[in-house]
């Protein structure tokens, strides 16, 4: 740059701020703020307390600056400026307008200034909506109205959209989470009380508390807290012309039980008077209902009262009158009535009247859990009513009348509602002629007629197109009868020919090649169990179950074990058949012969060998039973398994799992570990000794009862201790023990007798102290004793293991000796066709052998004796004209030994001799 060159001043830089605001890009409401400290001094100052214009002006001011909504850093002040309207609104109502404006303007989101605001003000947007709630307390319909039209837009309604400069409106879901935190569902409930001359209010009320509880659980938690259920149900008969206020009230007893705890509610609801406003409700709807709205809301009133009956055994349903009134209802369509409340009823075929049906059904069996009910369920029919739908079923219906997939419905609710009160009201049901009934639907069931079921619900499950949902529920039904053990009934059944007719449907069955689901295998066994219940105990009934019934639970006690892992019910049916055979077999000596005949010990123990543990104690106690029959011990001596199991060695096995599952200690060997203590399990020694009345059982009886090994140890008795030699050391080991058993138990129960006197204080006569002393001491030395025998048995096994061990190793031996004299046979046979002059001492030693084998040898010397042998023949073996040579066998020389050889199986090589050439062979 030259020198002489005009420097240009600097051009001076102007920093300009241009805001949004300047060039209108913002758009939306811009909140003008407002001081609300002199809005809030301006109203409580005593000096201008009595300034009623100048505070409207301020408050109207406020009102045009906050359209948009209120900040959340102003709530505090915001909620000052209601409260003190509120408490002035009822001597000045000049300020209900301002008011309502406000509460108008707080149903809007709420605004954040910042992301971080609506976490940073959280606990003052909470107490914000409380203080909604407990405005309330004003005694104006207006405010209460706005009120309640607020706190529902807060929680439920669509957020307006709010285009409001600089600041964001709070989403919905933090305005329901802020209001399940608030107690405002509370107060409201609370507030209930103060609205009882104010219909219309409540109402508004009543529609908020169903928002409000429609899905939060939170919300009904706190209402609940409140008494809602209490309160609301108490008084939803109130005289309401609309019918709104005991619709409101039920959606919101179902909301609580819907999202909150189902037992609080039901607690709050079994009281006396809300008993008796459910049964006034429900009365009036089902007299005078007559509109799908009013039959729908009448079989929601049923629902919960069942859901409080369920939960609330004691409440007052009986005091109230209610459960005479719900039997009536119930029956009053099968059993005549002449009660003014059901003369003009009909219930209809629609859904509604069909689904009050089943729940009326339903709430009888739900009070019958209550003895007390047992005479009105009597005095109202119950059973004659519910018995007639226990009858065959046909494909169509009259006009007016239940479809045939309604009747069947019913039907089998009925059923299964009688297998809960037909066994409470047992006269009843004989004069009802139950079984007769029953027999006749059975025999219907599995006849040919043609009717093909619905399947509908839950109690049809598998009856679509057959009779299978009818029979199921009719031997429930049966199976519930005879198991209370009522004589009259169950000679009642025997004299209908009940057992044979259950026999025929199970020999079918056994025999059908079709594979079993679920509910056949459920049917049989129940007519397996009620044949055990008819027959148990009476001789002649067991004659009756006769041939035909031992066949039966013969091919079933042939089912595949593998069946039992199924889950489709097989191991229920076991169970059943072993009890059939228990009560049914057992004590009928023709029963127990073709049972013997036909092989059924060994299935039994088939049985016993693959089941579950949980069915040991129910066939080890059939197998003893029939051990009283001389000849089963035979058939059990003589049962062999897949595995060549003996029937000791498997007792032997179910006593040790036994004593596993007890917690007996016992060394790894299994000798006894505590001779003091040789049978007692760890749940046992830990309950300790405990003195006790005489009329309880002690621990050590107890024992007897709750496990096995009394079982194991009677079925010894019967078939012996001794002569079972395929027993192992460890088995028999065990044995040892159990054959002790009784004298090991009988000193149990002396030691707890000792224990429990000295812990009572009690000093035995000397005579009786020393017999208690020579007896403990008796069982103790009978423990070491045992201990010394199992030892003893271990030692013998290990001698023994030990000789076999010897044994082994000299036949080891005697083969390594026999290969040593092979390999010198053959090194000897080597050498004589290697070297000529051991050939001819072998020959001549040959020879000399033949010689002295013979006894005369004067013949060799005749004249007339003529040689055999060819001349010249080199050889120590004996042979024809033609020879067979031997080579190296190939396992010596481990390969070919001969060059050009080709087939390696060749290890002959035949030579002829010919003109008595000599050869050299051995």
């Amino acid at each position: 740059m030259a020198t002489g060159a005009v420097q240009r001043p600097p051009v001076p830089v102007v920093k300009h701020v241009i805001r949004d605001d300047d060039i209108a890009t913002k758009q939306g409401v811009k909140i003008q703020a407002v001081n609300y400290s002199k809005v809030i001094k301006l109203l409580t100052d005593p000096h201008s307390a009595t300034l009623f214009e100048r505070h409207l002006n301020s408050l109207q001011k406020l009102i045009r600056h906050y359209q948009a909504g209120f900040l959340m850093k102003d709530l505090v002040q915001v909620f000052k400026i209601l409260n003190v309207c509120a408490d002035r609104v009822n001597e000045h109502p000049i300020y209900t307008k301002p008011m309502l404006a406000i509460l108008k303007i707080a149903s809007l989101p709420f605004l954040k200034e910042k992301t971080s605001d609506g976490t940073a003000y959280t606990q003052i947007v909470v107490e914000s909506i409380s203080q909604l709630g407990y405005l309330m307390r004003v005694p104006s319909k207006e405010i209460r109205l706005q009120l309640a039209s607020s706190l529902l837009s807060i929680f439920c309604n669509e957020l307006p959209k709010q285009d409001v400069q600089d600041h964001q409106a709070a989403s919905r879901d933090y305005n329901m989470a802020m209001v399940e935190k608030s107690d405002v569902a509370e107060t409201l409930v609370k507030s209930l009380a103060l609205l009882e001359q104010d219909i219309d209010v409540k109402l508004h009320i009543l529609d908020l508390l169903q928002n409000l509880s429609a899905f939060s659980g939170p919300n009904c938690d706190k209402m609940l807290a409140a008494e809602a259920a209490s309160r609301i149900c108490s008084r939803m008969n109130d005289p309401e012309p609309s019918g709104r206020l005991l619709f409101r009230s039920i959606e919101i007893l179902w909301n609580l039980l819907e999202n909150g705890d189902k037992e609080e509610v039901a607690r709050q609801l079994s009281s006396f008077v809300c008993i008796k406003a459910l049964q006034e409700a429900f009365s009036q709807q089902m007299t005078s209902g007559f509109s799908h709205f009013d039959r729908q809301l009448r079989n929601d009133l049923l629902v919960i009262t069942t859901l409080v009956a369920t939960v609330c055994d004691q409440a007052p349903f009986i005091e109230t009158g209610f459960a005479k009134q719900l039997i009536l209802f119930a029956t009053f369509q099968e059993v005549r009535s002449h009660n003014a409340l059901v003369r003009h009823l009909k219930l209809g075929t629609s859904i509604e009247d069909f689904e009050l049906k089943k729940l009326l059904i339903n709430i009888i069996v739900v009070l019958s859990k209550d003895i007390s009910m047992i005479p009105l369920l009597s005095e109202g029919h119950i059973l004659l009513a519910l018995f007639s739908y226990v009858r065959g079923n046909e494909n169509v219906s009259q006009p007016q009348e239940w479809s045939p997939s309604q009747l069947e419905e019913i039907q089998l609710h009925a059923m299964s509602a009688l297998c809960t009160i037909a066994p409470l009201c047992v006269q009843d049901y004989m004069t009802c002629q139950g079984n007769t009934r029953l027999l006749l639907l059975l025999e219907w069931c599995v006849g040919k007629e043609d009717f093909a079921g619905h399947g509908n619900a839950f109690h049809g499950y598998g009856g679509r197109g057959n009779k299978r949902a009818q029979m199921r529920f009719c031997l429930h039904l049966m199976r519930s009868i005879v198991s209370l053990g009522e004589s009259s009934v169950l000679q009642d059944f025997v004299d209908q020919g009940a057992i044979s007719q259950c026999l025929d449907i199970l020999l079918s069955a056994s025999h059908s090649v079709t594979e079993d689901d679920v509910i056949d295998v459920e049917m049989q066994s129940d007519m397996l169990s009620i044949i055990s219940a008819v027959s148990e105990g009476d001789v002649h009934r067991k004659e009756l179950f006769g041939e035909t019934g031992v066949k039966v639970v013969l091919k079933y006690l042939m089912t595949d074990p593998k069946k039992l892992c199924r889950g489709l019910g097989y191991h229920r049916m076991m169970l059943s058949t072993v009890d059939a055979i228990w009560c049914c077999v057992v004590g009928a000596y023709l029963n127990e012969d073709m049972f013997l005949e036909g092989q059924g010990v060994f299935y039994l123990l088939d049985l016993l060998e693959s089941c579950s543990a949980n069915m040991h104690n129910l066939i080890l106690g059939c197998l003893l039973d029939l051990c009283e029959n001389a000849k089963t011990v035979a058939h059990m001596l003589a049962w062999r398994s897949n595995k060549d199991t003996t029937v000791a060695t498997l007792l032997i096995k179910i006593w040790k799992q036994e004593e596993q599952t007890l917690g007996v200690p016992r060394e790894q060997n299994g000798t006894i570990a505590d001779t003091k203590k040789p049978l007692m399990g760890a749940v046992q020694d830990k309950a300790g000794i405990v003195p006790l009345p005489a009329n309880s059982r002690s621990q050590a009886i107890v024992d007897v009862c709750e496990n096995m090994r009394a079982k194991v140890y009677a079925l010894f008795c019967k078939i012996g201790f001794e002569d079972h030699p395929t027993l192992s050391t460890p088995d028999q080991v065990t044995l040892c023990i159990i054959e002790k058993y009784l004298d090991f138990k009988q000193g149990e129960v002396w030691k707890e007798i000792t224990s429990e006197l000295e812990q009572e204080g009690v000093r035995p006569v000397t005579p009786d102290q020393e017999a208690l002393s020579i007896i403990n001491k008796a069982t103790e030395e009978l423990a070491i004793n045992v201990a010394d025998t199992q030892v003893d048995f271990l030692e013998s096994q290990q001698q023994q293991d030990l000789l076999e061990e010897q044994e082994m190793y000299a036949e080891i031996r005697e083969n390594h000796r026999q290969k040593e004299k092979s390999i010198k046979r053959w090194n000897t046979y080597i050498a004589r066709t290697s070297n000529y002059s051991m050939l001819k001492a072998a020959k001549t030693s040959q020879d000399l052998s033949i010689t002295a084998s013979r006894i005369q040898t004067e013949f060799l010397e005749s004249d007339t004796f003529h040689k055999t042998d060819l001349a010249e023949l080199q050889t120590t073996t004996f042979q024809s004209r033609h020879i067979n040579i031997d080579s190296t066998p190939l396992e010596l020389t481990g390969g070919p030994t001969l060059l050009g050889q080709q087939n390696d199986r060749e290890m002959t090589n035949r030579v002829t001799m010919k003109d008595h050439t000599p050869i050299f062979v051995s």
